[in-house]
């Protein structure tokens, strides 16, 4: 325990949490997209944090830039760590500290923010994305950052090649271990050494020592022709060096886990995905299971009385949050956050109903999703004429209508 703790103490977590999520509009028209709420009582963020902690890592920054008030009040009001022992999660807004600009990349933001690794003082950077749904223990990935003695550790998740174009992919010497090629989305995706069908797609996760990194940082804040971005060309130079190595999320092994959710990881950039990933939580069997208690995903809980089913209502094969009232409605296959009101006569399936939204009577909500404090009136539909739906809302190309904040749907 004692090695252990030596070893956390050492260990400094940079969470990079700026992105727009564009692709998630209009969820993100007022929030950053690591703070969009996930899985009823949730947000992005959460799962990331989640894996830091439970790994006992106590110290984190989180870099913010874009719409970031949401996203800082869920730190602040959320995440507070014990100040006697020095340990804190902390948000870090874009701080213009080189000059009158913003972050211009990922790898930007943490090159303006070096003084937050200075004065920590850290012999390695944990450095993760803020917007995937997946357990990890981050820690195995240090062990083995160390144990290779590499500059730079990447996550890879095993992908069907097929699907590995949309992803940065890892190729690896014959050993596996060695990263030689880092390519971003690739038409004709690398295998892993060990299966032909299979790539390695980066997830976005880092490990470095801190020393290389800096240097690192330095010599891409000095080229004019970078796109300063930790994938595109931090990682890249790395393994021009010599000194870039993957790390096979398969191998990682997070208590609790089953064989059904093991190895599980989402990256939710578009409607379609955040909605897919919620339907993975309402199976009996779920594909990736939110009850784990042995490495809990960790938020805050509002004191709400329990969910209420009155008059008939009834709930199938979904999740419903703390507060939320189902009085003669009926909901299938869909998770609904606190304090939703499904009124009688009315039918929510297949859809992502976020908190305080109001379904009225005689209603019908299908595959949709609705950000919180929507009204939707009574006899009104979603989901039904999808024609008169993208005339008022977003529509998907697979058929889901998203309603944004506060937007009252009538008949």
């Amino acid at each position: 325990m004692a090695a252990a703790s030596r070893v956390h103490s050492k260990v400094l977590g940079i969470v990079l949490a700026g992105g727009e999520g564009k692709r998630l509009w209009p969820l993100t028209a007022d929030r950053a997209k690591p703070a969009v709420p996930f899985g009823g009582n949730f947000r992005l963020i959460d799962f990331v944090l989640s894996n830091l902690v439970n790994a006992h890592y106590l110290r984190i920054c989180v870099l913010t830039q874009y719409k970031s008030h949401s996203l800082d009040r869920h730190i602040t009001t959320t995440w507070r760590m014990s100040q006697m022992l020095g340990n804190y999660i902390t948000p870090v807004p874009a701080q213009q500290r080189l000059g009158p600009r913003w972050y211009t990349g990922s790898a930007d933001a943490i090159f303006q923010s070096l003084n937050l690794v200075y004065d920590d003082d850290p012999d390695y950077l944990v450095v993760f994305g803020a917007d995937h749904v997946y357990r990890m223990d981050p820690s195995q990935m240090v062990a083995d950052h160390i144990a290779t003695g590499a500059d730079v550790t990447v996550a890879g998740i095993r992908v069907p090649r097929h699907e590995a174009t949309g992803f940065g992919v890892i190729e690896t010497d014959a050993g596996g271990q060695k990263i030689t090629q880092f390519l971003e989305k690739p038409a004709d995706p690398p295998a892993v050494a060990d299966d032909p069908n299979v790539s390695y797609a980066s997830m976005g996760n880092y490990v470095f020592s801190t020393k290389p990194l800096i240097e690192m940082l330095k010599a891409d804040a000095a080229d004019e022709n970078s796109i300063h971005d930790m994938g595109g060309s931090i990682i890249p130079a790395f393994v021009e060096k010599g000194t870039a190595s993957v790390y096979d999320f398969a191998r990682n092994d997070v208590p609790g886990s089953t064989d059904r959710d093991r190895g599980y990881w989402r990256d939710v950039g578009t409607m379609d995905s955040y909605r897919d990933a919620h339907m993975d939580l309402v199976s009996v069997h779920p594909i990736f299971n939110l009850y784990n208690n042995d490495w809990p995903i960790l938020t805050y809980d509002r004191p709400l009385p329990p969910a209420k089913f009155v008059e008939d209502g009834i709930a199938r094969e979904s999740m419903v949050g703390a507060g939320t009232i189902i009085s003669g409605g009926s909901v299938t296959r869909s998770v609904l956050s606190p304090e939703v009101r499904i009124s009688a006569g009315s039918r929510v399936s297949d859809s992502v109903i976020l908190t305080n939204v109001r379904v009225g009577q005689n209603a019908q909500v299908l595959n949709a999703i609705l950000d919180k404090n929507v009204v939707v009136e009574d006899g009104a539909t979603i989901g039904v004429d999808l024609e008169r739906d993208r005339e008022r809302f977003t529509v998907t190309e697979s058929g889901i209508t998203v309603v944004g904040k506060g937007v009252r749907v009538t008949r």
